[in-house]
C-alpha cells in the first residue's frame, strides 16, 4: 500500500473516530425530556399547542396557560386524545399575579417545572402613523414583562435544583425591525436582549437559555393578529406572505428545531433557512439591508385610509384574495391548530 493511500485511510479514520465522538457527546450531554414538567405560554393554539403536541411526543408532561377557557379546553382535548399528560390554567400574562398564580398551580399538580416556554404572543400590523403607545406597552405587556415574570416564578426552583431550560420564542422581527410590525418588533428586541443575557448569567448554574428566532411560519396566527390603516390591505400581504411554501415554515417542523434546541441546550436558533440568509445578511451589510427594509415600507398600504387606528383581527378583514386559493396553507394550518376566530393576537 503506497504512503498516500495509508495517509488518506489514517485521515479517515481519525475523522470517522472523530464524528463517533462528537456524536457520543451529544447523546450523552442530551436533556432528556421524559417524565420532564413543560410549561408553555400561549399554548392553547398556533405555535404554542404544537410545541405542546411535540414536548408531550417525547415524553414530557405538558402544561399550557392561555386567557380564552374555551380555547384551553379545546386544545386539552387534542394533546389528550395525543396521551399527553396536561394540565391547563386560565392566565392572562398582563397580570403578575395571575403568572404566580398560575406557576404554583402547575407545580402542586406536577411538582416542579423543568421546562419553560415562554410563546405567548400578540401581533400588531399597521404603519407607525396608527400606532399608539397603549400598542407598544401592550406588545411590551405579552413579549417582554410576561417572560421575564414567568421565569422569576419558575427560577427560584430551577436554581434549587441545579437545572432547567428556558425558551424564549423571540422572532426574526427581534433581530430585523420590519416595517408595519413595530410594537412587534420593539418588543421582541427586548425580549432577545433579556434572553441572551438571560443565558450568560445562568449557564454556569445548569440553566440553559434559548432564543428562538421564527422567521413565517405557517401556523395560521394570521387570524388572530391586529390590523390598523387600511386593515383589509395589511391583512392581505401579511396573509399572503405567510402563506408562500419555501418562504414559510412548516409549524410541526418549526416544533421539532424548537425541541432538539431544547435537548441540545443550544443558545439560538433561526427557524427557516431564507431567515437565516436575511439574519447573515443584515448583520453584515446593514446599510444594504435598511435600504432595502425602506423599499419594502413603500411598497406596503399607506397610512391613509381605511380604519385609521382603529383596530381589528385578521378574520374580520377578509377580501375575495385572502379568502382564495392562495391561502389554502394557511386557513389548513389554522384549523390543524386550533386558531379559530378569537380573542386575537397570539402565535
Amino acid at each position: 500500500m503506497e504512503a498516500s493511500e495509508r495517509s488518506r485511510l489514517t485521515a479517515a479514520g481519525i475523522g470517522a473516530a472523530a464524528l463517533g465522538a462528537v456524536l457520543a457527546w451529544r447523546r450523552a450531554t442530551r436533556y432528556d425530556l421524559e417524565g420532564r414538567v413543560a410549561l408553555v405560554t400561549g399554548g392553547s393554539r398556533g405555535l404554542g399547542l404544537v410545541l405542546a403536541r411535540e414536548l408531550a411526543r417525547r415524553g414530557a408532561r405538558v402544561a399550557i396557560c392561555a386567557r380564552d377557557a374555551s380555547e384551553l379546553d379545546r386544545a386539552v382535548t387534542d394533546l389528550e386524545t395525543r396521551d399527553a399528560e396536561v394540565h391547563a390554567v386560565p392566565c392572562d400574562l398582563a397580570d403578575p399575579e395571575q403568572i404566580r398564580a398560575m406557576v404554583a398551580s402547575v407545580e402542586r399538580r406536577f411538582g416542579r417545572v423543568d421546562v419553560l416556554v415562554n410563546n405567548a404572543g400578540i401581533i400588531q400590523v399597521g404603519p407607525v402613523d396608527t400606532m399608539r403607545e397603549e400598542d407598544f406597552a401592550r406588545a411590551m405587556d405579552v413579549h417582554f414583562w410576561a417572560p421575564l415574570r414567568t421565569i422569576e416564578a419558575v427560577l427560584p426552583g430551577m436554581l434549587a435544583r441545579g437545572e432547567g431550560r428556558i425558551v424564549n420564542i423571540s422572532s426574526i422581527g427581534g433581530r430585523i425591525s420590519v416595517p408595519h410590525l413595530l410594537p412587534y418588533g420593539a418588543s421582541k428586541f427586548a425580549l432577545t436582549g433579556l434572553s441572551r443575557g438571560l443565558r450568560a448569567e445562568l449557564a454556569p448554574r445548569g440553566i440553559r437559555v434559548t432564543t428562538v428566532y421564527p422567521g413565517l411560519l405557517r401556523t395560521g396566527s394570521q387570524l388572530n393578529a391586529r390590523f390598523k390603516g387600511r386593515n383589509q390591505s395589511e391583512y392581505a400581504w401579511f396573509l399572503l406572505m405567510g402563506s408562500i411554501p419555501g418562504l414559510t415554515v412548516a409549524a410541526p417542523r418549526a416544533a421539532r428545531q424548537v425541541v432538539r434546541a431544547i435537548e441540545r441546550g443550544r443558545p439560538e436558533v433561526v427557524l427557516g433557512l431564507p431567515w437565516r440568509a436575511a439574519v447573515l445578511a443584515h448583520d453584515l451589510a446593514p446599510s444594504t439591508a435598511a435600504r432595502m427594509l425602506a423599499l419594502m415600507d413603500r411598497l406596503l398600504p399607506r397610512p391613509d385610509g381605511g380604519i385609521g387606528d382603529d383596530e381589528v383581527a385578521g378574520h374580520e378583514s377578509e377580501s375575495p384574495l385572502t379568502a382564495s386559493w392562495v391561502t389554502a396553507l394557511s386557513r389548513r394550518a389554522a384549523a390543524r391548530n386550533n386558531e379559530v376566530p378569537g380573542n386575537g393576537g397570539s402565535r
